[in-house]
């Protein structure tokens, strides 16, 4: 089945053709959510991440908002920003990698444990292919997760991303998994309480495990 099966042949295409790594040399790093947010993204991770495993960061920026009790194997951060994977303290290899053009990832097959999407998937040109590359360099039972909020950078989000609302975001997300190669696919929501005065952002998660045999 094509990729785009079923989709807008310029479902993934962005107001700004202006390349990622220039885009977003002349914005703040990281993701466009608050510090509440990150919170419960980072007891999120501390649920679902293998202690001692190997953790695969894409679209990484200053902060994987990992457990700061947590020891991995490895913390791979993939992105386009060679100054925010630099001041990364958690990263122990670090790709410079615009995977909207490349999505290919120097890695090895089933080398990874883990692969965290963190306010990406709204800037993502080819999906599909990310990640089914992704699932390629999982273990066998690896886990994608992918996180995100209801903001995003409009000149970079896809055109499909901006037309949908939450729900069929997600069901948009499925689709592209389980065509990439993952199982079924698991949902969830954090939402501040009304009165909390610094977290507002709502977080959305999705999670799938690559299979045995892809």
């Amino acid at each position: 089945m094509n990729d785009l099966h079923g989709f807008h042949p310029h479902s993934f295409t962005v107001a700004s053709t202006e390349s990622d790594t220039t885009f977003h040399s002349r914005r703040p790093a990281g993701p466009m959510l608050d510090q509440g947010a990150l919170t419960a993204i980072t007891a999120l991770y501390r649920t679902l991440l293998p202690e001692d495993g190997n953790i695969l960061d894409i679209m990484a920026g200053p902060d994987s908002h990992l457990p700061p009790d947590m020891e991995f194997d490895s913390v791979i951060g993939i992105g386009v920003n060679t100054q925010a994977l630099d001041s990364n303290p958690r990263l122990t290899d670090r790709v410079v990698e615009d995977i909207n053009e490349t999505p290919d990832l120097p890695l090895a097959d089933e080398s990874m444990d883990a692969a965290l999407l963190c306010d990406v998937v709204p800037y993502l040109r080819q999906p599909t292919q990310v990640f089914r590359d992704i699932a390629r360099v999982l273990q066998p039972g690896g886990l994608i997760i992918i996180t995100f909020g209801d903001r995003f950078i409009p000149q970079k989000a896809t055109a499909l991303w901006q037309a949908l609302d939450e729900g069929d975001r997600r069901r948009m997300l499925s689709i592209l998994l389980q065509r990439a190669g993952f199982g079924p696919v698991d949902n969830g929501n954090v939402t501040p309480a009304p009165e909390d005065l610094f977290w507002h952002d709502a977080v959305h998660a999705m999670t799938a495990r690559r299979p045995d045999i892809l």
